[in-house]
């Protein structure tokens, strides 16, 4: 039974150190979530084209050495 006490106040402890360092946080603005999530999805489709090209370019290479 004691075990489980410790487990509990431990939990407690965890939760209560999490609340303290939530507050301290500086949560983005929508307006610069909505920024950064345009970047991120850019540079996604920038990468992905890319590496698409590359994928194609490869497999033709690869079909003229091996015929």
């Amino acid at each position: 039974m004691d075990r489980i006490k410790a487990i509990i106040e431990k939990i407690k402890q965890f939760l209560a150190g999490s609340k303290v360092e939530l507050k301290k946080v500086t949560w983005p603005t929508p307006k610069q979530t909505l920024a950064s999530t345009s970047v991120v999805i850019i540079v996604v489709i920038i990468v992905s084209v890319f590496l698409g090209i590359v994928d194609f370019g490869l497999t033709k290479i690869v079909k003229l050495v091996l015929g």
